[in-house]
């Protein structure tokens, strides 16, 4: 079902083309089985570029370092981390409600997420052994995180007129860190000097970020230098109104739901975690 009357989608586009985007290619649809993804509007040929994104579109730590927030991320010793940039900007530009520049974006972002970090402990629980481990190993990296990075909030005060314990609560610090961590592009590495050493390669990518995954693709995705533009190619030929899928990489299902919050079924990469006390029984 076509979804590009819906009026989240149509504020999108207006946004998008303010920004120089323009695609005829792609439109925003519901699919059954995959949810909201990018439907084709004409057929793609093999080695076609289903979307170019500019560079105005992406939100990168170098928005961030440009807005109000670069003067206090630039002062603040030691340099916070590229993430830590990326999610208190998302943060912040949500409690702005209307009055932010990147409200349409906002708009059609996942209100909640799926992935075991967000899941309750006694669902966690459920889980297999191994993936159980590594989700309450990502729980505790989250919490960390957020433990870690109070200070920093705290220095933010001058910007805002409520209390930033409420702005920056764990559960919005959450809904950031998931959105960075399932929804951001790969960017060539660079280092800022008022940045942590980490790598900072993420990006987020307004609109291309609603295609689908899917492990039977192949695509080719970077940044072009010359066009200063995100560019994705298909490797794939896709009809028209076909749901248009790229590949986040060879991941099996354990991997997928731990960074994503979904599985893939049929997937090719899947494969079975033995523990280590049955490889001591079978020997």
């Amino acid at each position: 079902m076509n979804e590009s009357h819906k009026s989240e989608f149509i504020e999108l586009r207006k946004w998008l083309k303010a920004r120089k985007f323009q695609d005829s290619n792609l439109a925003p649809a519901c699919f059954p089985g995959t949810g909201r993804g990018l439907m084709s509007q004409t057929s793609l040929q093999e080695g076609q570029m289903i979307i170019s994104l500019p560079e105005s579109c992406l939100l990168t730590t170098d928005t961030v370092i440009r807005s109000y927030l670069g003067a206090y991320i630039t002062k603040w010793k030691p340099p916070p981390s590229p993430l830590l940039a990326l999610c208190t900007f998302l943060v912040s530009e949500k409690h702005a409600g209307h009055r932010s520049l990147w409200k349409p974006y906002l708009e059609i972002l996942p209100k909640a997420y799926t992935c075991p970090v967000c899941l309750e402990p006694e669902v966690v629980n459920l889980l297999p052994k191994s993936l159980k481990a590594k989700a309450e190993e990502q729980r505790a990296h989250v919490q960390e995180f957020f433990a870690s990075s109070r200070d920093f909030f705290s220095s933010l005060q001058p910007l805002f007129a409520e209390a930033v314990d409420s702005i920056f609560s764990y559960s919005a610090l959450l809904w950031a860190w998931c959105t960075v961590n399932t929804r951001a592009v790969y960017l060539r590495p660079r280092q800022r000097e008022c940045l942590s050493a980490e790598p900072d390669t993420c990006a987020l990518a307004p609109y291309l970020d609603l295609l689908n995954h899917s492990p039977h693709v192949q695509v080719k995705a970077a940044f072009n230098e010359e066009t200063h533009s995100y560019e994705i190619r298909t490797t794939s030929r896709w009809r028209k109104h076909e749901e248009v899928f790229i590949c986040y990489g060879p991941h099996d299902n354990q991997r997928l739901f731990l960074e994503y919050g979904f599985v893939s079924v049929h997937n090719p990469h899947a494969c079975v975690y033995v523990s280590r006390g049955w490889n001591q029984l079978c020997s």
